[in-house]
């Protein structure tokens, strides 16, 4: 996905953001991202069915406007960490479907040799620093990167994601802590998606309804944002970000988000209804609201659209056929990557 420079824009307040408005281009480069992420994980998801894919696979349908909201604000150099739930967030920082369809099923062209999994695939390149199995884990990973970059005196910005029930783990607060007593330039998005595994954010969290002010205490801003529509993350990240890069520290966005899957792809998902799901999906799901104003206002018809999704599948069908035919890694990779020599 194409970066670019943040815009200057006033201080984040703890308040729903104004919504971005979308040019042409804009419009077809949010679908085109979020398409190739909604279809890399259908076909994610059939691959474990098929018994291609072992351990855990937790999948982000629903949640594409998020990560790709954010991306479209940021440049060269900005950093990313997130939790496990990350093929989406790969995609969107342009790492190779191929690459990371082949380290979903084990092979040497993964990102991590084959090694890692779904939930440990990193990219040096992209400045994408992995996906974390432990909850909450990424989150002082972020505010570290961060102090690196304040160190260095750059204007980069450290983009570090978890959910809700992630944002009442203890190592979260001991970064706001450190991140607002230096002032680092960090981002804190909570993707909150509603439940926590299995266990709604009501039951769960004290005063669920604010989790972007659990920084208040530290002096940390923080805003709600309508995660399901891109424009709205991009309007408060693009604010975030120049907050950041403006030298005030870190800010806290908190996405109202929903996910349409099981928590992985074990969890049959009995502890909401049906028409929970569907609702969201007939009335807030974020790629068809693209494809509606895409439509609506004449920048794209039926055909054009069509000829998106064709491509994108196969894009898509293409990384499921490598991640197939790439050979395993060698039992001698068992002892290779385990240490840095310094």
């Amino acid at each position: 996905m194409a970066k670019r420079p943040a815009k200057k824009a006033s201080k984040p307040k703890s308040a729903k953001s104004d919504i971005a408005q979308f040019s042409k281009e804009e419009e077809l480069q949010a679908y085109r991202a979020m398409l190739l992420i909604r279809r890399f994980e259908e076909k994610a998801g059939q691959l474990y069915g098929m018994g291609f894919i072992g351990g855990f696979c937790h999948l982000y349908i629903g949640q594409e406007a998020v990560v790709t909201g954010v991306q479209m604000t940021l440049k060269d150099g900005d950093q990313l960490v997130t939790s496990y739930r990350d093929h989406g967030h790969m995609l969107a920082c342009e790492m190779d479907p191929k690459g990371v369809m082949a380290e979903l099923t084990g092979r040497r062209g993964g990102y991590s040799k084959g090694k890692g999994g779904s939930m440990h695939m990193f990219s040096r390149e992209k400045n994408f620093y992995g996906g974390h199995g432990i909850v909450g884990a990424q989150v002082p990973i972020g505010t570290g990167l961060a102090m690196s970059n304040k160190y260095r005196g750059n204007d980069n910005v450290s983009v570090t994601y978890f959910g809700e029930g992630a944002a009442n783990q203890g190592q979260v607060y001991e970064s706001f802590n450190m991140a607002a007593l230096w002032k680092l330039p960090v981002i804190f998005v909570i993707e909150n998606n509603g439940y926590a595994m299995g266990t709604a954010v009501k039951r769960s969290a004290a005063k669920a309804e604010e989790l972007f002010n659990r920084g208040s205490v530290y002096g940390i801003p923080g805003r709600q944002v309508d995660g399901m529509d891109v424009r709205a993350v991009k309007q408060a990240a693009e604010e975030a970000v120049a907050h950041c890069r403006a030298g005030d520290g870190p800010i806290i966005l908190e996405m109202k988000t929903y996910r349409y899957r099981g928590h992985s792809m074990s969890d049959p998902a009995k502890y909401r209804t049906k028409e929970e799901v569907q609702k969201m999906r007939e009335e807030q799901d974020p790629i068809e609201q693209v494809k509606r104003r895409l439509l609506d206002n004449g920048h794209a018809d039926e055909d054009e659209l069509k000829a998106i999704d064709s491509e994108t599948r196969a894009i898509v069908t293409d990384a499921a056929e490598f991640a197939q035919s790439d050979p395993e890694p060698d039992a001698s990779e068992l002892w290779t990557d385990i240490y840095r020599e310094a």
